[in-house]
């Protein structure tokens, strides 16, 4: 999280591991996006009262994950949240930080509502979040940007013990991460938030102020390929992972995408990918 600098758990105070009352999810398919934070959902709720293998496991888990004492103060921040946010340790963030009075998060990020839900028992999840990576240079907590600038989705899940709130835990889902010129990942994030529908050219344009041109050509230079192509790229890859549910006809997989399985999306999906969706759907079978 911002303010999520993170924490080996050795740099940690541990609180006395959870145990398996949880608050339940007001959502039936909040944790359903992602197959690693739905296994730690799991983990979590049927945690027992080993300390040492309860932090053990939440170290190694190739997730960024952050730990909050009922009060919001950090208690313990994972290697994977340490590494993406490239800090040495957690020791800026530990005992020091506090999420429910952080400015950035609850008021120039929107997470207010969030994180006050969080810590009065419900489960929160929040798609396409910024990543305050400026804030963490600005604080000190790190030296230099890791990247230009990222995204994700984030689960805030309380955990409770002996009906009383013992620990809220954070879990970022990082879905987009940018490298390289400013102006040139400000357009492929744009690109990426805003990839429904055929590419508009003048909107990314102006969405970095620039002309067509200039972006056409600094982000063929630093990107390998024109921004029209990549913005094909994007909607491809939104449709594969549709595709890949086999709960979901192909025509569901295209609509879930907002897009008509009869459209100029199939003609985009052949010419990027050389096959047809139904094509691809066979090539799956064997691993749905």
């Amino acid at each position: 999280m911002s303010d999520t600098t993170k924490t080996k758990a050795k740099a940690s105070k541990k609180p006395a591991a959870p145990g398996k009352k949880v608050a339940p999810s007001k959502s039936k398919t909040a944790f359903g996006f992602a197959t690693q934070a739905s296994s730690l959902m799991n983990y979590i709720k049927a945690a027992t009262d080993d300390n040492d293998l309860f932090y053990q496991v939440i170290d190694l888990l190739p997730i960024p994950v952050e730990l909050f004492a009922p009060d919001g103060t950090s208690i313990f921040l994972n290697r994977a949240l340490i590494e993406f946010n490239g800090a040495k340790d957690a020791s800026a963030v530990i005992g020091k930080y506090n999420l429910i009075e952080d400015p950035v998060c609850n008021d120039q990020l929107g997470m207010r509502d969030g994180i006050q839900k969080a810590f009065r028992g419900e489960a929160v999840f929040v798609g396409n979040f910024p990543v305050p990576i400026d804030d963490l240079v600005k604080r000190g907590i790190i030296k230099e940007k890791p990247f230009e600038s990222a995204s994700g989705d984030y689960i805030l899940y309380p955990v409770f013990k002996d009906d009383k709130l013992h620990l809220v835990v954070f879990i970022l889902i990082v879905k987009g991460m940018y490298f390289g010129r400013p102006d040139v990942a400000k357009a492929k994030e744009y690109i990426d938030t805003h990839w429904h529908g055929e590419y508009d050219k003048e909107a990314v344009a102006n969405a970095v102020n620039m002309s067509v041109s200039q972006l056409y050509n600094l982000f063929k230079q630093h990107v390998g390929m024109p921004p029209g192509e990549y913005h094909r790229k994007v909607i491809v890859d939104h449709i594969k992972e549709k595709l890949a549910d086999k709960n979901l006809s192909i025509k569901e997989a295209f609509a879930a995408c907002g897009e008509d399985s009869q459209g100029w999306a199939v003609k985009v999906f052949k010419e990027v990918t050389g096959i047809s969706p139904k094509q691809f759907r066979e090539e799956l079978k064997e691993f749905l």
